[in-house]
């Protein structure tokens, strides 16, 4: 009975106080929470005095007649605030401020459901979370969909990729919002695949108004819940949450007491801030590992670049060369009648890593089930511990030990999700006992069984399955074609990489890497395999089916991408024939860090330029990349990040005068440069080129 009694004063209570508000440390960013007439609770978001979301629904939509939506009075609110700091096991810094002011609401309706909202204020945007606290009655809820939004109320701006469960390798649009339905229509048409909408946006989307406020939108800590997207109104520019769908249609599952992910609005009127923000590492939590000795930053080398080309092949083949997937035959594809992982081709490799200093050797196609790995006629596929003929596991791994290098595993699953899971003890013990520390994982394909999607919940607690599964075996994990990343890495930094954007393995517009790092690379590290040399693949396979795959890079792009995609994990992904040939830009991919001490964003525009700056952890070198657009530029790299007092040397990789991406990509020049930390560069990049600079010490 006293329990009802302060529920219903709360009650009344909250009809007098029914909007409140929380601001940053530094006052720029403030978040107004409020409900409406209805009991609908809603919420805004300004910057620097001015709304960029404007009043915005919140909620749930449920079945079985639970009512997480509207009725809603505010019984009570806590405020908090948090200004800590902590290490990364790998990453762009060595140390990250988390410094916020937290708000939780606490709602409860008319039919007896209780809701609690918790909004915490950055400096450098807004994070918010729903809390499912214990019900009456039932805990176990079904979610129809998520009603959050975010009201723009504006044409901004928009760097995207269309709604799609399955895929987020696709190259991405700039346009207006206004023009999403129809870019969408001219290059999709009507049909749908795993598109939900003409209107339908993944994240993170990066979003420019015209007073040039930078608005990014994600999800950080995404754990048990199925994938956000976002489907525009563009008759009002608001984006609705678009939760993926399971095989029945229904959204999510979840038991009370229950913590949503994190919604996140990353905000500044200066783009370097939306690349330099640690807001989505902060919403994480933090590192789940006692011991995380045996996670290391990793360069490597493979014969992926080999495949991805038509060069050689994935499956063992016959003395002809030719084999069969399903009904189509590739022999095509393969026309040396090679196949990649053999026992003296990957020697080749081994003896090219352990010469040039790279950590590991990545060897796809070296267990059997690649003959028949697309058409999946039975849903056991592979067993991730059976190799091909031709492959000396024994041999190799021995041989390996010997040069001092590594052989990461490669587990592509076809996504036959449930025979990866139930081979999985068996595959990592089977790393351990030969040495293996990292495992590459593939997806590609509909999900098995039928109707779960690659974004869906069922597979986002897959993934996240596989690296904790891993980490009981010491293993790091480079997963590709998952869900998008959301900064897990922060409590499981196993998850050393992952792909989940269109890389280097297909053709891309010159903008594509000034973008990236504005859209996927918020969310984690990609393993976007960088430093193509040779950007005709014609030259490499003539036979590929009179189709010529064109790399839209100078070489010095290429090298650039090593520090503007940020990741611990990182490939140098072309053929050994093409480093041999161009030997002095390869020394840098050699001399690069892969773990970093601090990062200076330099400067940056999304689809237009990025610029960074990085020094390396446990040494004194700082290294530059540059990456722009089709249109060239002339980038201002003032040095003022060195220490004072100190003289340097800077070894600068640049396009050459008349390099272009198109007719010219491989014109580069290299130069020496004494600087201080008052020297200021100009170096001129050619259209879908950029620069790449070492800094040293001068002796």
């Amino acid at each position: 009975m006293k329990r009802k009694l302060l529920l219903l004063a709360g009650i009344v209570y909250a009809s007098f106080f029914y909007a409140m508000n929380i601001s940053s440390p530094d006052g720029n960013v403030k978040v107004l929470f409020e409900l409406t007439d209805s009991g609908v609770p809603a919420y805004s978001v300004c910057y620097k005095g001015d709304t960029v979301i404007y009043p915005s629904r919140l909620g749930f939509k449920c079945f079985d007649g639970m009512n997480f939506e509207s009725g809603f009075s505010v019984y009570k609110c806590d405020r908090d605030s948090m200004d800590e700091s902590w290490t990364p096991v790998l990453g762009e810094v060595d140390t990250v401020r988390n410094h916020y002011n937290e708000l939780k609401v606490f709602l409860a309706n008319v039919d007896g459901q209780r809701l609690n909202i918790i909004f915490r204020a950055y400096n450098d945007g807004v994070g918010f979370r729903y809390d499912f606290p214990e019900q009456k009655g039932r805990n176990n809820i079904v979610i129809r969909e998520e009603n959050t939004q975010f009201s723009l109320k504006g044409d901004h701006k928009a760097f995207w990729v269309p709604g799609d469960y399955d895929s987020q390798e696709y190259c991405p649009f700039t346009t207006k919002l206004s023009d999403v339905r129809t870019t969408f229509e001219k290059n999709f048409g009507k049909a749908r695949g795993g598109f939900y909408s003409e209107t339908g946006m993944q994240t993170p989307l990066q979003l420019k108004t015209e007073d040039g406020i930078y608005i990014n939108v994600h999800e950080a800590a995404l754990v048990d819940f199925p994938c956000m997207a976002l489907d525009l109104d563009d008759s009002e520019f608001v984006l609705n949450v678009h939760l993926t769908p399971n095989a029945i249609g229904e959204k999510g599952y979840i038991q009370a007491p229950f913590l949503t992910p994190w919604r996140t609005v990353i905000i500044s009127d200066d783009a370097r801030d939306i690349l330099a923000s640690k807001m989505i590492l902060n919403l994480n939590d933090p590192c789940a590992y006692e011991d995380v000795s045996w996670i290391k930053p990793k360069k490597y080398i493979g014969i992926w670049w080999e495949m991805i080309t038509g060069r050689s092949s994935w499956a063992y083949t016959d003395e002809e060369g030719s084999f069969k997937l399903g009904e189509t035959d590739y022999s095509a594809l393969d026309p040396n009648g090679r196949h990649g992982a053999n026992t003296e081709h990957v020697k080749e490799y081994i003896d090219f890593a352990a010469e040039n200093g790279f950590d590991a050797v990545l060897v796809e196609g070296w267990n059997e089930g690649w003959e028949d790995w697309f058409g999946k006629k039975k849903e056991f596929v592979f067993d991730f511990v059976t190799p091909y003929p031709d492959f000396d596991l024994k041999g190799l791994t021995a041989y390996a030990r010997e040069k001092g290098v590594e052989l990461i595993m490669h587990h592509e699953t076809s996504s036959s999700v449930r025979n990866y899971e139930r081979l999985m003890d068996e595959a990592y013990q089977f790393m351990v006992d030969n040495g293996y520390k990292t495992v590459k994982s593939g997806y590609v394909g509909s999900i098995l069984p039928l109707g779960e999607h690659h974004d869906g919940q069922w597979m986002v607690n897959h993934y996240l399955y596989a690296v904790k599964k891993a980490a009981g075996y010491r293993i790091m994990v480079n997963a590709h074609e998952p869900v998008r990343p959301t900064g897990l890495h922060r409590t499981y930094p196993n998850l050393i990489a992952t792909e989940a954007a269109r890389g280097m393995e297909h053709p891309t517009n010159p903008d594509h890497t000034t973008i990236l790092p504005f859209t996927r690379l918020v969310g984690g590290p990609m393993d976007y395999t960088p430093g193509i040399f040779e950007m005709d693949i014609s030259k490499i396979n003539p036979k590929l089916n009179g189709q010529v795959k064109w790399v839209n890079s100078t070489i010095a792009r290429q090298l650039a991408l090593y520090v503007t995609m940020y990741s611990p994990f990182q490939m140098a992904a072309d053929l050994i024939e093409n480093y041999k040939r161009f030997p002095e830009p390869f020394q840098f991919i050699k001399d690069v860090a892969v773990d970093w001490q601090d990062t200076r964003i330099i400067e940056a525009e999304p689809g237009d330029y990025v610029t960074i700056a990085r020094k390396e952890k446990h040494g004194e070198r700082w290294f530059v990349g540059c990456t722009v657009d089709e249109n060239g530029r002339v980038s201002s790299l003032p040095l003022d990040f060195l220490e004072r007092g100190r003289k340097y040397v800077a070894t600068i990789y640049r396009d050459a005068e008349n390099a272009h991406y198109k007719d010219n990509p491989q014109a580069y020049v290299i130069e020496k440069r004494k600087v201080t930390y008052k020297s200021k560069l100009k170096i001129k990049c050619a259209p879908g080129g950029g620069y790449a600079v070492m800094i040293e010490k001068f002796p």
